[in-house]
Order: C-alpha cells, then sequence, then structure tokens
C-alpha cells in the first residue's frame, strides 16, 4: 500500500471514532508495525491535522474536525456522469460496475444542494446499451491478457464470414464509437493486426508471455498509422469495415 494511500486511511479510521484509538488497532487494520504508525500519525500532524494523543490510551481528532469536500462545478459533475453513462453503456459489466461505484463516492461528498439538483435532474442524459453485450464481448479476457501480457488465441470471423484461428500479441483496444477492436501482433502474419470484437468467435488465453517494446506496442502501431500518406482517417475507416488488414 503506498503511503499516501495509507495516510488516507488512517485518517479515515480516526474520523470514524468518537473516542481514542490505539496504535495497535490501528496497526492491525491497515497490516502495518507500530512504528510505521507513528510516523504516520507524526505525517499527519505536520500536515496540520489535528490529531491528540493521550499517553498510554491512543489518538483521536480534535472535535469539529472535517476534511473539506472536494468541491465540483455543475458542468464538472455533468461531465463526470456522461463518462460514467459511456463506460456503462459501451464496455462490460465489470468496468460499469466500477465505474458507477467511483461514481456513487464522489456524489457521497457532494454538498446537499448539489447532491439534491443532481439527483432530479440526472435522467436527462442517457447512453443507450441496446448493444452492449454484442459490442463488448471478450473484453473481460482481452482486458486480462493485455495487462498480463499472455499470448491468445481466437476464432475470428470476419465481414466476407471468412474463419480463421489466430495467435495474437493483444496490444491494446480501441472504441470507434460503433465497434470495440482488438489491436495486436499477429504471429501468422508477422504483423500488426486490428480485430472488431464482436467478429471474435472464440477467446482463449495461453501460458505464452510476450514483451512489447518501443517497436512493438499500441502506441508504435498508432504512430505508424499517423505517419502514412493516406493519413489517420483513412486508417480508421479501414478498421470500422473491415476489422482485420488481410
Amino acid at each position: 500500500m503506498r503511503k499516501g494511500e495509507r495516510l488516507f486511511q488512517l485518517l479515515n479510521i480516526l474520523r470514524s471514532r468518537r473516542g481514542v484509538v490505539t496504535s495497535q488497532e490501528i496497526a492491525e487494520q491497515l497490516r502495518v508495525s507500530q512504528r510505521t504508525v507513528y510516523r504516520d500519525i507524526q505525517a499527519l500532524s505536520l500536515s496540520n491535522v489535528p490529531i491528540e494523543s493521550e499517553a498510554g490510551v491512543g489518538y483521536r481528532l480534535r472535535p469539529g474536525f472535517n476534511l473539506p469536500p472536494l468541491m465540483f462545478e455543475e458542468d464538472e459533475l455533468e461531465a463526470l456522469m456522461l463518462g460514467v453513462k459511456m463506460v456503462q453503456g459501451w464496455s462490460d459489466v465489470q468496468l460499469g460496475d466500477a465505474a458507477n461505484r467511483a461514481f456513487d463516492k464522489i456524489k457521497a461528498i457532494l454538498p446537499d444542494p448539489l447532491h439534491t439538483r443532481h439527483h432530479q435532474q440526472n435522467g436527462w442524459l442517457i447512453v443507450p446499451d441496446f448493444h452492449r453485450s454484442h459490442v463488448s464481448r471478450f473484453s473481460d479476457d482481452l482486458r486480462a491478457a493485455i495487462k498480463g501480457k499472455r499470448q491468445i488465441e481466437i476464432t475470428y470471423q470476419s465481414l466476407e464470414d471468412k474463419q480463421s484461428r489466430r495467435e495474437l500479441w493483444p496490444l491494446g483496444l480501441v472504441f470507434w464509437g460503433r465497434v470495440w477492436t482488438l489491436v495486436a501482433w499477429c504471429q501468422l502474419r508477422q504483423d500488426y493486426r486490428v480485430f472488431r470484437i464482436d467478429r471474435i468467435q472464440q477467446l482463449s488465453q495461453q501460458e505464452v508471455k510476450f514483451q512489447t517494446s518501443k517497436t512493438l506496442s499500441l502506441p508504435h502501431y498508432i504512430a505508424m498509422q499517423e505517419s502514412k500518406d493516406e493519413g489517420y482517417a483513412d486508417s480508421t475507416a479501414q478498421c470500422k469495415s473491415s476489422g482485420s488488414k488481410d
């Protein structure tokens, strides 16, 4: 756990108690040593957090202390809400639920007037998710393979209904507004290839791991597309229409 996150959790422990809390209790909750707790208490005190201590008893926050809430302008809140709804409507269930939980945390600290206004008006902003299960198919497995740098094998059906099996190094996911695409290094072609997720019929992760480099990565692929004479827009249109450059 990073120090900043640990300090935030320590502060929450102190805020949640009406009385004192011992260093041992804090250490057990944070799964650190008491010595670390002492250092963290000192760091918070030096940051002007009013922590009171009673020798041999424990610590507590001075009564009346509250962290200032994060303040959002109304249009900032609407921008965040739009982002959440886009994730919910156009990505998989796992990411959609995570976006919703994150926004719940934001709403929990809003001042009452802004919270009430948002609750009364949030129905006007809608991102339909009619095709969510279709366009985000296999995205959970693909994200896991990309993060773990694991080779995958897919059965792919082109728009011409031709099926092929490919062993790929998955590099990244790109959303074009209607479809998600996978940018990958194709072992068969020994080159970059782009596949529409909704055209993948089967997918399996393999034990083989790969490494990216300056000349084999998603940024490198994007840079190559941008440098082509026909321009990046032509590449985008090709990805949408064919899903693969074969």
